[in-house]
């Protein structure tokens, strides 16, 4: 590939592809999935966010590449961490090492889906229990 081709930006892909997976029939993931909650209110708990995502290249001699590493949030008003940790653990399963479930569409692939940590975090409103994983998905141009 020449290095004055322009590398794609995978973000926005990304974004749409991890919403396919985890909304997808076999997901099986016993939560809602929302970029954006309109009304939290309203939402059907529990829920899965997408949430912040940061991109960084990852070149190599032979491809353009780009790290994104994407933060998920799970929200639950279970009593205690339990129903949290459940979703994300499902969430984990479905995404972890399983870069060819990843569909980022044409012109792009992903060449590995890595989790990189998870946290349980008490919110302010003390009936909402909300748990963050984040993933790398490392993507290369074709």
């Amino acid at each position: 590939m020449s290095a004055t081709v322009p590398a794609r930006r995978p973000m926005a892909d990304i974004q749409s592809a991890l919403y396919q997976r985890l909304t997808a029939e076999d997901a099986d993931l016993g939560a809602a999935v929302y970029d954006y909650v309109p009304e939290p209110e309203a939402a059907a708990w529990p829920y899965v966010t997408i949430g912040e995502a940061i991109e960084t290249p990852a070149n190599a001699h032979d491809f353009i590449g780009r790290d994104t590493t994407v933060t998920l949030h799970v929200w639950s008003k279970y009593r205690g961490f339990a129903e949290a940790n459940a979703v994300a653990n499902r969430v984990t399963a479905l995404l972890d090492h399983r870069p060819a479930d990843l569909d980022i569409g044409p012109g792009q692939y992903t060449t590995s889906l890595r989790f990189e940590f998870g946290q349980t975090l008490r919110d302010e409103n003390p009936e909402v229990r909300h748990a963050v994983i984040r993933f790398r998905i490392r993507t290369a141009q074709t």
